[in-house]
Parts: structure tokens; C-alpha cells; sequence
């Protein structure tokens, strides 16, 4: 597998003539300072769209510009709407704190003002959850809406805060419910009737009336617990028990890939029209760490959670004989790149700035001008990850565990994402559908 080179920045010796001998190289130096400064702006931009997202549907600004205006009114023109709250708030201010009344009246007044703004932004958040949990406008024939449908269609946008971010929604959209265990039951009855005789039928009734009666109520109690303490009570079960542990292939059940213009390919260069995706997706990428992309919306009302998002790219899983392990990573700086049997590390920076569409198709053509052969072994290591679980977990832990493969290994892993040159050419036509099933 081709490595990258390496810079260091600070180098040493010690000499018997000489004593210690010190240098610094100047170019790897600026190297760890951009990265540095990239890492912290990426840091410094999570915690602004944390605090956008913590007050949304209003702004930073407009709470600003709202308490600003109440202190002047207060100040200034001596006009309490706080009805008295300012005095009694006045009065618990240590007087150890302030120098005088009237420094005491302006935090006051400040801190009444931040109360209240803050209590309707959250007021706001809880209406648009109620309202995002009616579903009745599904169930309407299309084209057509009832008097409720668009009453409540101009509710939410009337409480729809403006210029969205990826994340701006989730704190207002609706707790999954948890449905009652009598509607769990009958809805299990109704499920396994068709596939069931009469006598074995009434035996799982009698089953199951024994569940509501015994362990069912118990087991109730807990479910509503974790509905109360977690913003999803079904997510992390389904995560882990029917994601992460199912002991089959992933290839053909789990991934997901993505292919450029099939029918009308950019041009017929493959490193240009490689290139040109590697760089739409790292631009995606940084769209999705700056949360610059709009959240979906269904009939551009309803957003949908976007939390999968988070792991679109700089994401592994990582295999193992009970269950597997989602491994993410904060950042990524370079793909994984295989072609002709080969594994190759492609840095897609340089010096913390992001390579031109024209500089990663020198570096890919590069790829598929290198003549060189495969390692022993490296030409087969993509068909681990399409064998069971539990083989590819036991291959894993006893020949990717020290050296060179767990270099390599993990080279692959903490990638991007993994990008594909083939060197056989598919016909694709738009008439001869049936071609589809080979490609």
C-alpha cells in the first residue's frame, strides 16, 4: 500500500564534539501550525452552530437587539413591563457585587430580559413539537388539504424561524411516543393471525394476556423510563441489537455507494471525472461541518431528523464476533483509494488548504499509471468485509493486529471515504435496461 510522507518538524542529535545539535524545519513547522489553525476553526465553528442551533427558531442577534431595548426602556425612559419583577429582583442582587442602585437595576433588568426572551424561545420550540406531531395532512387525498391541514400549515410557518441550519430543527421535532402495551399486543395478534391456525392462534392470545398481565407491565414501566431520559428510547436498541449485531455480509446489505453521471459522464477522462467527484464530496463534507445545508423538509413543512448526517463520511465499522463497533472520527484529511488490486493513501490537503479538482486528478492519474504490483494478499482484502461477520472479525484481530497491515488497515478505515477506479468499462443505456443488472 502506498504511504504518504511524513514531515517533522523539530529534529535533535547528540554529538560527543558537538553536545546537542537542535534544528527546526521551517516548512513542516508551518505544516503543524495551519493544522492547527484548521482544527481550531473547525472547533470555533462547532461551538457558534451550537449556540445558533441552542436558540433557534430566534437568533442570537434578535435576543440581543429584544434585551437591549427592554434595558433602555427601563433606563431611560423609566418604563417597567416587568410589572414590579425588577424591583424583587433588585433586592436578592448582593450588594457586595455592584457599587450602586443603579448598576443593581441594570443587571436586573438584564437578567429579567434574558429570562424572558429565553422562556419564549423555548415556548416557541414546544409548540412547533406539537405541532410537528400532527399527522393528519398524510392521510389527505393530494392536492387537497382540510380547513385543519391549512390552519396548522400556516401555524408552523408562522413559528418557523428563518434561514435554517442542518441541525436547527431537532430539538423541535416530536419524541418518537411510546405506544401503550395493549396496542403493542393486538397489534403482535393482528401481525401473526394470517400465518397461524385456529389452535395455535389461542395459544399465543393466551400467551400474550399472560405477558400483559406479568412481565409486560414491568417491562412497561422501563420502556417509559428510557422515553423520558432520551431523545430516542428505539434508536441505540436498533442501532445495536439489529445493526451492529446481525452476522451477515454488509456489501450488499448495509453499504451505500454513489457512482457520477452514468448516462451523461462530464467528459471520458476517468482521473478528471474521479477527481471532480472526490472534491464535490469533501465540499459536501465541509457543508455538513459547517451545517451550511438546508435540513429536508417534507412538502416544506416538516423537517426530518438529520442526525445521520453526522456519519456520512470519517466513519468505519469496525468488526467483531458478538457485535460490531461505529467508529467516527473528528476529521480525515485523505482518501483511500483502490485500483488494479491496489490500496492507495491520497492525501486530499496540503497544508490544511483543500486540493483543486486539477491537483487530484494529477494524483489519481498518477494511480492509474502506476504499474507496480500488488503486495501478496493486498489485491483480496476489500472480499473480507463481503464474508459473514464473525470470520471477517477473526481475520481481523489475528492478521491486522500489529505491523504493516495495521498500518495499512487503518489507513483505509480512518479515510473519507473509499474511492473506486475500475479498469473494466460498463455499457449503460438509457433503451437496454436490462445492462443494469450487470453493472
Amino acid at each position: 500500500m502506498a504511504e504518504a510522507h511524513q514531515g517533522v518538524a523539530f529534529t535533535f542529535a547528540v554529538t560527543e564534539d558537538e553536545g546537542l545539535h537542535f534544528s527546526v524545519s521551517l516548512e513542516a513547522f508551518k505544516a503543524v501550525l495551519k493544522s492547527g489553525v484548521r482544527s481550531w476553526r473547525k472547533t470555533f465553528a462547532r461551538i457558534i452552530n451550537q449556540i445558533l442551533n441552542g436558540v433557534y427558531p430566534s437568533h442570537p442577534i434578535r435576543g440581543l437587539v429584544i434585551i437591549s431595548i427592554l434595558t433602555a426602556l427601563r433606563q431611560y425612559k423609566k418604563i417597567d413591563l416587568s410589572f414590579g419583577a425588577v424591583d424583587q429582583i433588585k433586592i436578592h442582587i448582593p450588594r457586595s457585587l455592584v457599587s450602586s442602585e443603579d448598576k443593581a437595576e441594570l443587571i436586573a433588568t438584564i437578567l429579567l430580559a434574558s429570562a424572558g426572551w429565553m422562556t419564549a424561545v423555548i415556548g416557541r420550540r414546544y409548540a412547533l413539537q406539537a405541532l410537528f406531531s400532527y399527522h393528519g395532512w398524510m392521510y389527505e387525498e393530494r392536492g387537497t388539504s382540510s380547513t385543519k391541514s391549512k390552519i396548522w400549515t400556516l401555524l408552523v410557518k408562522f413559528l418557523m424561524g428563518s434561514n435554517p441550519n442542518l441541525y436547527s430543527y431537532q430539538s423541535s421535532l416530536p419524541y418518537l411516543p411510546v405506544p401503550s402495551i395493549d396496542d403493542t399486543i393486538s397489534r403482535y395478534l393482528r401481525t401473526v393471525r394470517p400465518l397461524l391456525d385456529d389452535e395455535t392462534f389461542k395459544r399465543f392470545e393466551r400467551e400474550a394476556e399472560d405477558f400483559r398481565t406479568a412481565v409486560g407491565k414491568r417491562l412497561q414501566r422501563y420502556l417509559m423510563l428510557k422515553y423520558l431520559i432520551s431523545s430516542n428510547y428505539v434508536s441505540d436498541w436498533w442501532e445495536e441489537y439489529v445493526y451492529l449485531r446481525g452476522r451477515s455480509p454488509i456489501m450488499v446489505n448495509s453499504n451505500f455507494y454513489a457512482l457520477d453521471c452514468v448516462f451523461r459522464p462530464s467528459n471520458c477522462l476517468q482521473a478528471s471525472r474521479a477527481a471532480n467527484c472526490v472534491l464535490s464530496a469533501l465540499m459536501h463534507r465541509r457543508n455538513l461541518e459547517n451545517e451550511s445545508i438546508k435540513p429536508q423538509m417534507v412538502q416544506n413543512t416538516v423537517p426530518l431528523c438529520g442526525r445521520q448526517y453526522e456519519r456520512q463520511f470519517n466513519t468505519t465499522r469496525i468488526p467483531g464476533e458478538v457485535g460490531d463497533k461505529i467508529v467516527h472520527y473528528k476529521d480525515s484529511k485523505h482518501i483511500a483509494v483502490y485500483s488494479k488490486g491496489k490500496w492507495y493513501k491520497l492525501n486530499t490537503y496540503y497544508h490544511s488548504k483543500l486540493l483543486t479538482a486539477k491537483e487530484l486528478e494529477i494524483q489519481i492519474q498518477k494511480i492509474l499509471d502506476d504499474k507496480s504490483e500488488a503486495v501478496e494478499g493486498e489485491k483480496y482484502l476489500a472480499a473480507l468485509t463481503a464474508a459473514d461477520r464473525i470470520p471477517w472479525a477473526q481475520a481481523r484481530n489475528k492478521h491486522f493486529s500489529k505491523g504493516v497491515n495495521k498500518t495499512s488497515l487503518a489507513a483505509i478505515e480512518k479515510a473519507a471515504f473509499c474511492l473506486i477506479l475500475d479498469d473494466d468499462e460498463y455499457e449503460i443505456s438509457r433503451v437496454r435496461d436490462f445492462k443494469l443488472f450487470f453493472f
